[in-house]
Parts: structure tokens; sequence; C-alpha cells
């Protein structure tokens, strides 16, 4: 058995297929043509590439898939069966699932793309070998998925884990109402602690127009403004993260996206967090992502899989929450 997945992210997508193990038997990117039928066209040339480059390696008669998983930045409406919530705003309104599953000629199984970032870290990631994990995706936005005893919560609407649309917890002075957020609220908490919330907080500041990547450099070289922002940040992420605590209680948070690579996150944020959750005491692990950007495609495809599948291994070797990694 193989398992194929499909990571469509708002720059780019992601095809692979593995193995029952695991393993990589084929993977290709290319860049999202940021268009919808342009976006089918090229998910089912990526499915056609990598199965040919899996049975290369492994020939036809091991080339056996129940279907394909894919992830997306939004869900489907189980009420209208069409995409809502994507911040890849032309999905929103689409039968894509319905679209896929004609172009690829199998069944497509779908989720949120935080869902599969979850997926793959519970099962064999960072958060291995734990009954509660939550993922956070530090990204161009910011979203959470949950996986409980190895399976998904998905919800019963299907958006259990849309942490990036609460208002931001405990708001103080300028950050209410806080800004305009792309779906139609304000002070959502994406227009905070995404990576575009981030430098978009640094420029109401200073003027300055930076990247998360340069606000942060500008930081590690001392640079007050970009200090300031960055606890500006860090209490924000704790502050969202404390609540998700005070809902579910993980044992593991896993963070993805381009700011789960910034070491001093895992340094400051336990603290923020801590001081908000309703208890004696908190402890939990956080950790960045093993799998890294490749994460939310192996979640995709274990979609098909089901936890009783999962060969026994044990947990993968994590550091505490002061966890140190590098940018």
């Amino acid at each position: 058995m193989i398992y194929t997945g499909i990571d469509f992210g708002g720059t780019k997508i992601e095809a692979a297929i593995l193995d029952l193990n695991g393993t990589f038997l084929a993977r290709e990117r290319i860049p999202n043509p940021g268009a919808y039928a342009p976006a089918l066209k090229a998910i089912a040339q990526l499915i056609t590439t990598t199965e040919q480059m899996a049975r290369d390696k492994i020939g036809d008669q091991k080339l056996k898939s129940a279907g394909v998983g894919i992830g997306i930045p939004g869900s489907v409406s189980p009420r209208t069966d069409v995409v809502r919530n994507a911040n890849s705003t032309w999905l929103n309104g689409r039968q894509f699932l319905t679209d896929l599953q004609e172009a690829l000629l199998r069944p497509v199984r779908l989720s949120n793309d935080a869902n599969c970032l979850a997926l793959s870290e519970a099962m064999d990631g960072a958060a291995a070998g734990s009954d509660s994990v939550a993922a956070v995706i530090l990204g161009t936005g910011f979203g959470g998925g949950l996986v409980l005893g190895g399976r998904l919560i998905q919800g019963a609407n299907g958006i259990a884990g849309e942490i990036g649309h609460f208002g931001l917890p405990w708001a103080e002075g300028d950050e209410t109402p806080g800004p305009p957020c792309w779906c139609g609220q304000r002070g959502c908490v994406e227009t905070w602690v995404s990576g575009t919330g981030f430098a978009r907080d640094f420029t109401v500041h200073t003027g300055q127009v930076l990247t998360a990547e340069a606000i942060i450099a500008a930081m590690r070289q001392g640079d007050p403004h970009a200090e300031a922002a960055f606890q500006r940040f860090i209490s924000r992420l704790g502050r969202t993260l404390a609540t998700l605590v005070n809902l579910y209680d993980p044992e593991v948070f896993v963070l993805g996206g381009g700011l789960s690579n910034v070491s001093e996150i895992y340094e400051h944020l336990p603290d923020q967090i801590r001081a908000r959750v309703f208890s004696d005491a908190w402890e939990a692990r956080i950790a960045p992502a093993r799998w890294g950007d490749s994460s939310g495609v192996r979640g995709a495809a274990y979609l098909w899989r089901d936890a009783s599948d999962i060969p026994p291994r044990a947990p993968a070797s994590i550091a505490p929450s002061n966890l140190a990694v590098s940018a």
C-alpha cells in the first residue's frame, strides 16, 4: 500500500507518495498557478509525474493507492460541498473536491492544511507517541489543527482548530478593535501573529516596511524597535495558545510555517502561555515540525491512513519547550 498526498499552498503545490513506513517514494513541487482551472490541471500532472517516479522505484505491482489526500488553506462546507474560509480566496465557492475527483479519476479526501500538519507530526513527527497534539502554522496565515489518539478532530462542521479567527484573547489598549481581516471580521488572531501580521504591526509602530525575516534579523542585531515588535508578537501568540490550552490542553504543540524556525519563540513562549493558563501549573512540549515544510504533504497522504495501520515506532526524540533551533 502507498499513500499519495497533495499540499495545496498559496504559492506552491507539492505532491508526494509515501510507503507504509512513511518513506518518500516520490515528491515534486511546482508553483501554484493561482487560478482555478490551471490549478486542477497542475495537480493532475503532478500526480502523473510522481506516480511515474514511484513506479520507476518500486514497480507497477506495488503501486496501489486507496486514493489521494489533499490539504488546502480552507475547508469544504458539509452543507454546500464548496470550499469556504480559504485565504486563497479564488478557491472559495468552488466544488473543489468534486472537480478534483473528476480530474484525477479517483477518490479524494480533503482537509485543512493545518489539520494535515497536525496529522503528519502526530503520526511520525515531532509529536509521535503523544495522545493529544495541537499544531499551529505560523506563516503567511495562521491556523491550527488538533489530533487525539492518532485521529484528526475535524468537528461537526469541519472547522475544529480554526484558532486564526478567534478574536485576540485578552486584547490590550490599541489591540482593539484590531485590524480588518480578510474574513470580514476585525482583530482576528491571524492579523496579529501570522508572518504578515507580525510585519504589519512593525510597520504600524515604526513606519518601516520589513518582512518578518528582516525584523527577526534586526532584532538579533539589537534593534530596539524590532525587539519590541517581537515582544508584542510573542505575547499575542502566548495568549492565543493559552486559550487553546484552556480548551484542549494538548501534550505537545507543534509549530510549522516560516516563523517556526525562529529559536527565540521556543525560549519565550512557554512563560507567555503559562501566565494565562487556568491552572496552578502547566507543562507541555513545544517543538518545530520534524518534517518542516513537507509535513503538510505527508499529512495529506495520511488522510488515507487509519491510526490502526501505523507500525509501532519509538516516539521521536524531542527537547523540552525551551528547544532552540536555528533560523
